[in-house]
């Protein structure tokens, strides 16, 4: 029996120490030739240095150590990570071909596979996100344009707002219905009523799935996910959204090809079944059902949850900055007055608001990290060698609060965005949006989404706060790959 169990113990050792030379091996491998960074363990890597709910944040001090290039180890894997405005649009813009690939995401390739927009690569990526640009600026798919969709939506937005009747109330779930009433125009050509139970449903599918990003269990899940794949998390309830929407979207899609007119694409989801038959005796194409499935989800968790997100943080900003609100509705009552509805080309004569609204985006900062690249082919950057495939972080929060662009990164500021003469001023650091081949696609369509939603409310309401806000409540509930705002309610005085 001793020599039973002593063989057995020699064989576990053996067996340890090979899986531990493997992973010693692997996190060797490009010694050398990756930027330096903190010294990393077997198979945790820098795990135990970077903290679960505040992740770029731990990141984002790494790199006072190490600098604006580093590389940090997820488990066995390097990760370079790339900070500041100097370096992004080096890698971005003037390296851009070479940084577009996705990077490594183990739980958005669990739901989503190599399929969509977001998360697929090479000819299927660039097919379907060139075709995707295409039909939302075209848009030619009906009578009205997204212009006239979004202001709809907001009067629809502002009469449900009404009917809290000066009662506090949570914002959250009234800005996701109303932008994802203005995806499902886009896709679906038709919106939601608010009371929908099924529109619900999506709503709070949508809310978690969103929220999970934000959270350890996708960290863990990312670092172990053959392991996570048979424990039991909040990652399993993702899984299961997932498979729901894609049942609902499958339904949606069945129904427009029942009804598919292709002379006469309604919406989204037409042109890409008309695209489908153009191509469907092209072995080459991408465009296929799945494919048209996981794009149609990501244009909704795109376009839905990072709008909210960015209208739920500006309005507590407004409320802790009551001297913002009022320059605002001085604005909105000078240009717009309270006769029409507020459009696109208002924006040119409202300098202040413009730049409010930009420096809602930036302070609030909703998707710190982006999603993660990769190169496409072993590559020079700088003075290091980054073989292909690796995954590259890109701090977009290290962007839009870097102190070299920003005089007061830290605070909320609109002269971020005035110039001495009180006119708006772009500036080339200003990227919620990313940039580069992975830039949003949906970009233009989110800025005409917040200067609508947020001029339509103060043109009809005051803003009053239930409660004495305190510099912590700006802080955000939730710090990962996205940025959630901490739960907060108030009234709507009409004006």
């Amino acid at each position: 029996m001793e020599l039973v169990g002593t063989s057995a113990f020699l064989l576990l050792l053996c067996l340890a120490s090979l899986i531990l030379s493997r992973v010693l091996k692997k996190m060797k491998q490009g010694v050398g030739k990756l930027p330096p960074g903190p010294t990393a363990l077997p198979l945790l890597g820098n795990i135990l240095q970077l903290k679960g709910k505040e992740l770029f944040r731990s990141i984002l001090k790494l790199s006072e150590k190490y600098g604006s290039v580093f590389t940090i180890h997820l488990g066995s894997e390097p990760v370079v990570v790339l900070c500041g405005y100097e370096v992004l649009k080096e890698a971005l813009n003037e390296q851009g071909e070479d940084f577009a690939a996705r990077g490594s995401l183990p739980l958005l390739k669990r739901i989503m596979g190599d399929h969509g927009v977001i998360n697929s690569n090479g000819e299927c990526w660039k097919q379907l996100r060139r075709f995707s640009i295409v039909t939302l600026r075209n848009f030619g798919l009906g009578k009205r344009s997204i212009e006239e969709r979004i202001q709809e939506e907001a009067q629809f937005l502002v009469e449900e707002l009404r009917r809290t009747k000066k009662q506090p109330f949570d914002p959250i779930t009234f800005f996701s219905r109303s932008a994802a009433n203005v995806i499902c125009s886009v896709v679906f050509g038709s919106r939601f009523d608010y009371d929908d139970t099924n529109f619900l449903f999506l709503i709070i599918m949508l809310h978690g799935i969103f929220h999970i990003f934000s959270t350890v269990w996708m960290q863990l899940y990312n670092l172990f996910p053959n392991v996570m794949e048979y424990l039991p998390g909040p990652h399993k309830k993702m899984v299961k959204d997932m498979d729901h929407l894609k049942v609902f979207i499958r339904e949606r899609v069945k129904m427009h090809q029942d009804t598919l007119d292709p002379n006469s694409p309604r919406d989204f989801i037409d042109c890409f079944l008309i695209k489908m038959d153009q191509e469907k005796e092209n072995p080459l194409s991408e465009f296929s059902m799945e494919n048209l499935v996981i794009t149609t989800f990501d244009l909704f968790i795109a376009g839905t949850e990072t709008t909210s997100m960015t209208l739920a943080f500006g309005f507590m900003i407004l409320l802790k900055y009551p001297e913002v609100e009022a320059k605002l509705h001085e604005e909105i009552d000078r240009v717009i007055s309270r006769n029409r509805c507020p459009s696109i080309e208002d924006r040119n004569a409202m300098p202040y608001t413009e730049a409010v609204i930009y420096e809602i985006q930036r302070f609030a900062n909703v998707v710190p990290m982006a999603l993660p690249h990769a190169v496409t082919r072993d590559i020079q950057f700088r003075q290091y060698v980054i073989p292909k495939g690796t995954t590259v972080y890109i701090m977009l929060s290290s962007v839009l609060y870097d102190p070299k662009q920003y005089q007061n990164p830290e605070s909320f500021d609109p002269n971020h965005f005035l110039d001495a003469n009180g006119c708006f001023k772009r500036t080339d650091a200003f990227m919620p949006f990313s940039s580069g081949k992975r830039m949003c696609l949906g970009e233009g369509l989110a800025r005409m989404e917040l200067f609508l939603f947020i001029t339509t409310i103060l043109q009809n309401f005051d803003l009053k706060s239930d409660s004495d806000l305190k510099e912590s409540d700006l802080n955000p509930e939730m710090s990962g790959f996205s940025r959630v705002p901490r739960p907060y309610s108030f009234c709507l005085l009409p004006r």
